[in-house]
């Protein structure tokens, strides 16, 4: 089944979205389970813009690369505390999902399983998730925050990023109360940024390039040599198998163990062990579907 819908996308005869969820399933990710949430990309880089022009490299992320490789400058310092670092050895101490991401960017929608999570209390106003373009900002700069984005973000009518529930997220210290997300320029309302978001997703660039990003969180980039080159080592308690449970016969220290990992989030099952194969040309009528709904805007503002 894995090999036959590969094939169906590669033909696109399925959408990026589409397949993209179809991995996390068979990488025993689901949408029940926020320990194990389905993992979406980061692909929109440009914040900023009075429009998004989604025929500009500029706009999009490198896909090429984890999240935590995106700017070169905190690359290099975690690159040094790498070479430093006696083994097991790690380049990124958080992850790129845990429980409290999910419930990070759905707070507005599940404010009761963020207070389960954080003992009765929300994060702090300035931690919260306030705005899109500082999160991204945040996981293109922060060494502590390398979380990707979750399916909500490219389906539905974007509900999860308006208070309607008009909750007491608080102040932050600029005295501003946080309500609903701070969308970018280029998105009208919640659900334009949803619609934006997943046309930017099933765009020529992404289509083009995201077999590399499944590398990295489901293919051969994932663990090995090839994760040490391509900047994607993560603390060993999140990869399947960092704990041999066997070993472990006291209740209390396994309970503590569990909890880690939980915390510190986990990769998803590995489905390839080869490149990924990039997806064919457009020339179906997906492709012809999503080209209907795509209108080349003007010039796009750097991004942030």
């Amino acid at each position: 089944e894995l090999e036959r819908q590969r094939e169906r996308w590669q033909k696109r005869e399925m959408s990026n979205f589409d397949y993209l969820m179809f991995l996390n399933i068979e990488a025993d990710r689901s949408l029940n389970d926020l320990a194990q949430y389905p993992i979406m990309p980061w692909v929109i880089a440009d914040y900023s813009s009075l429009v998004l022009d989604l025929t500009r490299r500029e706009t999009f992320r490198d896909l090429r690369k984890p999240v935590g490789a995106l700017d070169e400058a905190r690359l290099s310092s975690l690159r040094e505390r790498y070479r430093e670092m006696p083994k097991p050895k790690f380049l990124f101490g958080t992850h790129y999902s845990t429980p409290g991401y999910v419930l990070h960017y759905l707070v507005r929608e599940a404010p009761d399983l963020m207070l389960h999570l954080q003992r009765g209390k929300f994060d702090s106003p300035d931690r919260t998730f306030w705005s899109v373009g500082t999160s991204f900002r945040s996981v293109t700069s922060n060494p502590a925050d390398v979380k990707e984005l979750i399916p909500e973000f490219f389906m539905g009518d974007g509900a999860f990023l308006c208070n309607e529930k008009g909750l007491d997220l608080g102040c932050r210290q600029s005295g501003e109360q946080v309500g609903d997300v701070e969308l970018p320029v280029w998105a009208n309302d919640a659900s334009d940024f949803i619609r934006s978001n997943k046309e930017a997703l099933e765009s020529d660039y992404v289509s083009e390039n995201i077999h590399h990003w499944i590398d990295l969180i489901f293919g051969f980039k994932q663990t090995g040599a090839p994760a040490v080159d391509s900047d994607n080592v993560f603390f060993p308690l999140t990869y399947q198998g960092g704990v041999d449970w066997s070993t472990i016969t006291d209740d209390n220290e396994r309970e503590a163990l569990q909890q880690q990992v939980q915390e510190f989030g986990q990769c998803p099952t590995k489905l390839f062990s080869k490149p990924h194969p990039p997806r064919s040309g457009p020339t179906n009528e997906v492709h012809k579907q999503h080209q209907a709904h795509v209108t080349p805007q003007g010039s796009a503002g750097d991004a942030p």
